[in-house]
């Protein structure tokens, strides 16, 4: 595979209604599609999922531009790429920055599978035609709003409901869902809102019989989090603590988690997702896919990823339609009754709509080879 030049298109969208959790709100989402263009004209499609700020993680959109169009674009131009798994070990002395390797990476998957005429569920070993998914909600104003948002996406059909909680908006807005639907599938994330000064707060959510709790201490941790694990019944699921296959193994080892959520962006790359994948696999970890707030390409490199085997409980890759006017890709993705099906079209799955796209566009940055930086290596 020789790819000649990388495209940065970073867009502005805005979300059909604002997304809240312990970090704040959010409506307007800074998004960059990665375009891979290969010699023969054809292009690959992957999608960086960095916030504008360092909220989530340390990485930011802006750091994650400068380091794609700096180092790692160039780096793939210049190197001839037999399989995609090679990126990582051409951007593995490079550190973390990991939303913006995987938003590269990513594009050169979607390529290789249209080369070779595969889906990308099939380039990376997937086998499942449909994934089950469910539905990520933030916080509302009040617990009655929230309600009335719970009924509508148990009426849609997902299979699993998230609901994020943070100090004081915990307790007792889980108990009212409880009374209102009974035993639904129900998580609680936190994004790291707590400490194991809350843990009485956190003891108190085991009579709820809540299928996990999803990183509610520290990001990065896995000390706490193997502490608190022995503390509540409510099984742990860590999300801002993976960020690595050497992360979710000392996971796994100090029991700090019964659950992992692989968010690929997170982790570096899809080639990362399947290491972790296999690990977990083979001590028994379920795995469940998270979302970053995607528009349609990271949504279907989300779709591509939980295709994989030990992605036994459902994501976060709700319809497009749930956090979008309209989506940058024809057709849109489509949850019906908690299942998306798995495109069968080569690559991901779908065409990145340039003329929707437009309204979106901000500024495109094009990457050739001329851009590669002269870098010194140290032992």
């Amino acid at each position: 595979m020789k790819i000649t030049e990388i495209r940065l298109h970073q867009l502005m969208m805005k979300m059909r209604t604002p997304f809240t959790t312990s970090f704040g709100t959010q409506q307007d989402r800074f998004i960059t599609i990665v375009e891979a263009v290969d010699d023969t004209g054809r292009s690959g499609f992957g999608e960086c999922v960095s916030g504008e700020d360092p909220l989530y993680s340390e990485e930011f959109m802006d750091a994650s531009i400068i380091a794609m169009k700096k180092y790692f674009a160039p780096i793939v131009i210049q190197n001839e790429i037999d399989h995609p798994d090679k990126v990582w070990e051409l951007f593995k002395p490079f550190k973390r920055n990991n939303m913006a390797k995987s938003a590269i990476e990513g594009a050169v998957w979607d390529l290789y599978a249209k080369q070779n005429d595969m889906t990308l569920a099939e380039a990376i070993g997937g086998k499942k035609q449909q994934v089950e998914v469910g539905i990520s909600l933030g916080l509302e104003d009040t617990d009655e709003l929230l309600l009335e948002k719970v009924q509508e996406k148990v009426d849609e059909g997902y299979k699993r409901i998230k609901v994020k909680i943070k100090p004081g908006r915990d307790v007792d807005m889980i108990r009212k869902i409880r009374e209102r639907f009974g035993d639904i599938p129900l998580m609680a994330d936190a994004n790291s809102a707590y400490t194991l000064d809350d843990v009485e707060t956190l003891k108190a959510l085991d009579a709820f019989d809540l299928m996990m709790i999803e990183q509610p201490l520290a990001a990065g941790d896995l000390i706490d989090h193997a502490k608190l694990q022995k503390e509540i019944s409510t099984p742990v699921c860590l999300d801002e603590s993976i960020d690595s296959y050497e992360s979710a193994l000392g996971a796994i080892e100090l029991g700090s988690c019964e659950i992992i959520n692989v968010k690929v962006g997170r982790v570096g790359g899809i080639t990362q997702s399947r290491k972790i994948h296999d690990l977990a696999e083979k001590h028994d970890i379920p795995l469940w896919c998270g979302g970053m707030l995607e528009a349609g390409v990271g949504r279907l490199h989300n779709i591509a990823i939980t295709t994989l085997g030990n992605f036994t409980l459902p994501g976060d890759t709700a319809s497009s339609s749930r956090y979008w006017y309209e989506d940058i890709i024809t057709p849109e993705v489509v949850a019906e009754d908690g299942l998306v099906t798995v495109s069968s079209a080569p690559g991901i799955g779908a065409d990145v709509d340039f003329a929707k796209m437009q309204q979106y566009l901000k500024k495109t940055d094009v990457i050739t080879g001329a851009d590669a930086p002269d870098m010194i290596f140290y032992d």
